[in-house]
């Protein structure tokens, strides 16, 4: 490893070279905080390449870097930006080999700011190599709290992983910490304590051993900023070469910890079924030139691309597979192949991440199986906010139900999606669904590349694919809280249905079924009627295909959370009393 013996040294304050003093508080506003407007200073930067160099500590908890980060100017630049933990103390920044001033760089902040040595013509390449170490932030609860989780094995071995989608990349390495500011390759060289093993993403390319240290290097394509990933510990392996129902083939990898074989091979055994439904449903495995990775973390889950991190304890389910596999695998469809170009987008990775797993509960099961799921999901809808702003947004933002849509854009957008696969019919959403994922209709492996996307884009597909202007759809599902109500009143023999609460304008048909006989309304202008005669029995939309306001469930969600606070309540009068 670059620098190792100033690294190290840096840990015990012995690098003569400038370091800012780190932060001890929580983190900056800037660190805690991912994506929204991109600052002036990363907008002219195309990221060609990281390569990546980190010497893990286990047991102070500490890591040194190595960064060499190359791009390509955009426009004419004399200054630029990246993001990184202040915490983490720099001891050295050189522009293109040549090492900078204390004066021209600095980060107390969060937003490292580094005057060029000299301006960067339009078109010119150019690395900046940063030299840093420290304790990183600890991930209190993670996946939802990120930064670093630091635990044992059973047998008191070290078992580490990172976590990082909600602040960001710049817990742990400098970067652009935006949705867009994937660099084109990344290249990692993670150097752990022999005999630990670090699996991690892309192409493993080899690792080697030295006094008592092992350094494993692997390369990636275009990943996903918060998707690399440091998974450390002493994994055994399973792997298996899967066969794609579009002639290529690529490696199955899963990583898990000692003891755990039995379960392991059970959950493996799941991945070719879930591969053959993504690749079925959706396309072509997006990463069949690297792998389709899984490795057991100390955290529940979450989507690093080609190392998707399982911690769900090997869980059964009524449904006859692991959720939360499956999900995390869903955003190598949703996410890693195909991200969103701002947070406020961030339904496209988890709306359609969700409505995954029912689809796969039809795909194996049946509609029964389908249904059950997702009246589940649509339970928990709460109906707080929009799931788009319109407006360019942190993940934070838009995660936290206090300041945005929050778990909507899991739950919500699957509903969704239900309904417009009911309103297009499977060939035309899965069209949709195709063109958003790849950019195109018949993607083929080797074929394409990740691409960015937003609602606005899959609005335009949808309306090319239906033939008529969807704005209605998503104006009144994705850009308004509230959901549209549907009012049905009977006079004598004439049944009148209406669509009230709505952002606009919202033909949605709607089926109703009369003595057991199916008939669908027309609803232009969002009205229309229906003779039933003297039928007495009638119901409109029996197969619930469509998301609407109703008010069971509000009920339900509000009887829940009185029992929660009455939870609460007794248990902290059961604590004043002991």
């Amino acid at each position: 490893m670059k620098n190792l013996i100033c690294l190290l040294a840096l840990l015990t304050m012995g690098c003569a070279q400038h370091a800012e003093k780190p932060l001890k508080n929580a983190l900056s506003a800037i660190t805690k905080e991912s994506g929204g407007i991109m600052p002036a200073g990363q907008k002219a930067l195309h990221f060609t390449k990281a390569e990546l160099h980190w010497q893990v500590f286990p047991d102070s908890q500490r890591i040194s870097g190595h960064a060499v980060l190359t791009f390509t100017a955009k426009a004419a630049i004399s200054a630029m930006s990246v993001d990184l933990d202040p915490k983490l103390a720099i001891s050295q920044i050189r522009v293109n080999q040549q090492a900078l001033p204390n004066r021209e760089w600095h980060n107390p902040d969060g937003r490292l700011q580094i005057q060029l040595p000299q301006p960067v013509t339009q078109g010119s390449t150019f690395s900046v190599t940063i030299d840093y170490a420290g304790k990183p932030h600890v991930a209190k609860h993670a996946p939802w709290d990120g930064g670093f989780v630091w635990a044992k094995t059973a047998d008191g071995q070290p078992w580490i992983g990172t976590a990082v989608e909600g602040e960001g990349c710049d817990l742990f390495w400098p970067c652009i910490d935006q949705p867009t500011g994937e660099p084109e390759t990344a290249e990692l060289f993670i150097t752990v304590p022999a005999p630990l093993v670090a699996p991690s993403n892309g192409i493993f390319k080899g690792m080697t051993e030295t006094d008592g240290w092992r350094t494993y290097h692997w390369l990636v394509t275009q990943p996903n900023t918060y998707a690399i990933a440091l998974n450390i510990a002493p994994y055994e392996k399973l792997e298996a070469t899967y066969h794609s129902r579009f002639g290529n083939s690529y490696p199955m990898d899963f990583w898990y910890l000692k003891g755990e074989e039995k379960q392991a091979r059970e959950l493996f055994a799941e991945f070719p079924q879930q591969l053959d439904f993504f690749e079925q449903m959706i396309g072509p495995y997006p990463f069949s030139n690297e792998k389709m990775g899984v490795v057991h973390t100390p955290y529940l889950g979450m989507e690093h691309q080609t190392i998707n991190a399982y911690g769900n304890g090997y869980a059964k389910s009524i449904f006859g597979y692991d959720g939360l596999l499956q999900h995390e695998l869903a955003h190598e469809w949703f996410g890693n192949q195909v991200t969103n170009k701002n947070w406020d987008d961030f339904w496209i990775h988890e709306g359609f991440g969700t409505y995954m797993q029912p689809l796969y509960a039809q795909y194996l099961w049946g509609d029964m199986a389908y249904d059950a799921q997702l009246y589940q999901i649509r339970a928990k809808i709460t109906n707080k906010a929009p799931v788009v702003s319109g407006q360019s947004q942190t993940e934070e933002s838009v995660y936290d139900p206090e300041r945005g849509p929050g778990q909507d854009i899991y739950n919500k957008g699957a509903l969704v999606l239900h309904t417009l696969r009911h309103y297009l019919g499977d060939d035309k959403f899965f069209q949709a669904v195709r063109e958003l994922v790849y950019g195109a209709a018949d993607p083929q492996p080797g074929k394409f590349k990740p691409r960015y996307s937003s609602t606005r884009e899959f609005i335009d597909i949808v309306t090319r694919i239906s033939g008529s202007d969807m704005h209605w759809f998503f104006d009144n599902y994705l850009y308004q809280a509230q959901l549209p109500a549907l009012a049905v009143t009977r006079h004598g023999a004439e049944l009148q249905l209406q669509w009230l609460r709505t952002k606009s304008a919202f033909p949605m048909p709607v089926e109703v079924a009369v003595d057991g006989k199916l008939y669908t309304v027309a609803m232009p202008g969002g009205q229309g009627s229906l003779n039933v005669g003297s039928a007495t029995r009638i119901q409109a939309d029996p197969h619930q295909f469509i998301l609407k306001d109703q008010p069971h469930f509000a009920i339900y969600q509000a009887w829940q959370q009185a029992k929660k606070d009455q939870a609460k309540t007794q248990k902290k009068s059961a604590t004043k009393t002991n």
